[in-house]
C-alpha cells in the first residue's frame, strides 16, 4: 500500500515528472492523429480506385489472337460464377479532341502548348450503360456535384447547390434541353469528365471533334476517323487523372467511330465480397476463360484485381504511413529517455528515503516498484489523455483545417489537388490501443534501470547518504 501512496506523492511533488507526462501526451495524440490520417487517406484512394476500375479487369490480349467480337460468351462465363455480382463490357481507345468555328483558338492555344497539348489526348470508353451501373460508380459520379461549373455564357463558377451535371441520371446520354438547336443537325452525346470541360470550356450543350486512328482488319491499314459530338453532361469520379482524360460513349456509338473493327477491349467485374474471393475468383476466371478459349491462357495473365492496377500507388501509401509511424514512436522513445532522467535523478535525491524504508521493512522488490509504479503513472496519464486527444482531433480534423484555413488565411488542405470532398481520417481502435500499449512498454522498459539500482542500494549507505 505505501508503494501507491509515495509514488503518487513523489509524482505530485516533483513538477519535473510532468515533462515526461508532456512528452507522452505528445507522442501518443501525435501517432494516433497522423497515422488515421493516413489510413484515411489510403482508404480514400483504394475507394477511389476500385470506384474507377471495379474489383477485377478482364483484358483479352491483341497479340497473335484477336479480340473476340461478341463479349457475350466471356459475360456468360464470368456471371456463372457464384461470387460474381455483376459484369460489364467495355470498348477502351485513345483519341484526341479538338475544337471548331469560334473556340478553334482554345485547340491551336493547348496544342501549340508543349506544358498543355497533353490535354488533347483523352480516354475514349464506350460503355453498356444499366450493365455499367450495376458494375462501377458511373451513377454516383454522374449524381455528384461538380466543384466548378460553366453557366450558360461559359464563365467558370464555383458549386451551385442542387446544380446536376446531366439533366437525367437515369438516361445521361439524352440529348440536354435546348439540343440541337433549330435549324442544326443532332450530333451523338457523350459524358465528359469534370476537368476536361473545365480545361476546354466544354458545357451541356457543347459540340468537338474527336479523332483517333483504328487498324483495320482487312490488309492491317491504320485508318484515321473523326466524328463530332455533344457533351450530354459531366461526371466527376473523384480521380483526377480519370476526370481530367475520360469520355464515355454508347459503346455502338464509339465502335462506330472505330470502324465497327472491334465491339469490346475488356470486361469489368464486380464481387458479392472482393476482400475475401477477389484473389482467387480472379485466377478461376483466368482457368476458366482459358478453357473455353475465350483467353490465350498459358503465363499471360489477362485477367487482374484492380489492386494489381494500382499496386505502386498503395505500396507506396502504405510505406509512407509505416515510416509515418516509426518517426513519430521516436517521440515517445524521447518522452521515455526523459523518465529515465528524472528518475534515475529521483533515485539519487531520495538515497535517505530509501534507506529509511528499508530499516522499517522495505524489501528491495518493494523499493524497486515503488519507482517502478511512478513510471507507471506517467505513461497512464499521458498515454489516456494523448488518446483522448488523438482520437478527437482525427475525428474532428476536417472541420478543425476549415477553422485554421480561415483563421491563418492560408488553404491547408486544397480539396481540388486530391479531388476528396473532405479532410479523410480513419481511427483504428486496435491502432489506438497498439500504441497506448507500445507508450507503456516504452516508459515502463526506461523506468526499470533507474527502480532496479533503487532496490539494490544497500540500506546502510543509503541512511548516510547526506
Amino acid at each position: 500500500m505505501y508503494k501507491i501512496f509515495l509514488s503518487r506523492r513523489y509524482l505530485l511533488a516533483r513538477r519535473t515528472n510532468w515533462i515526461g507526462i508532456v512528452g507522452i501526451f505528445v507522442g501518443v495524440g501525435a501517432m494516433i492523429l497522423i497515422l488515421s490520417i493516413m489510413t484515411g487517406f489510403l482508404g480514400e484512394t483504394r475507394d477511389t480506385v476500385r470506384g474507377s476500375l471495379s474489383d477485377l479487369v478482364i483484358e483479352p490480349s491483341f497479340l497473335g489472337a484477336r479480340v473476340p467480337e461478341d463479349p457475350a460468351p466471356m459475360l456468360a462465363v464470368v456471371r456463372a460464377d457464384p461470387r460474381v455480382a455483376a459484369a460489364c463490357p467495355q470498348l477502351s481507345w485513345f483519341g484526341l479532341i479538338a475544337l471548331e468555328g469560334q473556340d478553334a483558338d482554345i485547340s491551336r492555344m493547348i496544342l501549340s502548348d508543349p506544358q498543355h497539348n497533353k490535354l488533347s489526348g483523352v480516354h475514349l470508353i464506350g460503355i453498356d450503360l444499366a450493365d455499367e451501373y450495376a458494375t462501377t460508380e458511373l451513377r454516383e459520379a454522374l449524381a455528384r456535384e461538380p466543384l466548378q461549373v460553366r453557366d450558360e455564357n461559359g464563365e467558370l463558377r464555383e458549386r451551385r447547390s442542387g446544380y446536376s451535371p446531366v439533366h437525367d441520371v437515369s438516361d445521361p446520354f439524352a440529348p440536354p434541353p435546348g439540343y440541337p438547336r433549330p435549324g442544326t443537325r443532332a450530333n451523338p452525346r457523350v459524358l465528359v469528365g469534370e476537368q476536361l470541360a473545365l480545361n476546354w470550356g466544354l458545357s451541356r450543350g457543347s459540340e468537338f471533334q474527336v479523332y483517333t486512328v483504328a487498324p483495320s482488319s482487312t490488309g492491317g491499314k491504320i485508318t484515321p476517323n473523326n466524328l463530332t459530338y455533344c457533351v450530354a453532361g459531366t461526371f466527376r469520379s473523384k480521380e483526377n487523372e480519370m476526370d481530367l482524360g475520360t469520355i464515355y460513349f454508347e459503346r455502338d456509338e464509339l465502335s462506330k467511330l472505330l470502324g465497327r473493327e472491334l465491339q469490346f477491349t475488356q470486361v469489368l467485374v464486380k464481387l458479392k465480397d472482393y476482400e475475401k474471393d477477389g484473389v482467387q475468383t480472379r485466377d478461376d476466371l483466368q482457368h476458366a476463360l482459358a478453357q473455353k478459349k475465350l483467353l490465350r491462357g498459358g503465363l499471360a495473365r489477362e485477367v487482374h484485381t484492380w489492386e494489381d492496377f494500382k499496386r505502386t500507388l498503395l505500396a507506396a501509401i502504405e510505406n509512407e504511413r509505416v515510416l509515418m509511424a516509426i518517426m513519430l514512436s521516436l517521440v515517445v522513445l524521447v518522452a521515455g529517455f526523459t523518465i529515465f532522467a528524472i528518475l534515475s535523478m529521483m533515485v539519487t535525491e531520495k538515497r535517505r528515503d530509501i534507506g529509511i524504508l528499508c530499516a522499517l521493512g522495505a524489501t528491495p522488490g518493494g523499493i524497486q516498484g515503488l519507482f517502478l509504479l511512478i513510471g507507471f503513472w506517467d505513461a497512464l496519464v499521458g498515454a489516456t489523455l494523448g488518446a483522448a486527444a488523438g482520437t478527437y482531433l482525427a475525428i474532428e480534423i476536417d472541420s478543425i483545417e476549415q477553422w485554421l484555413s480561415r483563421v491563418l488565411g492560408v488553404q491547408i488542405f486544397d480539396r481540388t489537388a486530391y479531388l476528396f470532398d473532405h479532410l479523410p481520417a480513419v481511427v483504428d481502435p486496435r491502432a489506438v490501443a497498439a500504441i497506448v500499449l507500445f507508450a507503456f512498454v516504452c516508459t515502463l522498459a526506461f523506468a526499470f534501470i533507474p527502480a532496479w539500482r533503487a532496490g539494490r542500494m544497500h540500506p546502510l549507505d543509503a541512511l548516510r547518504h547526506e
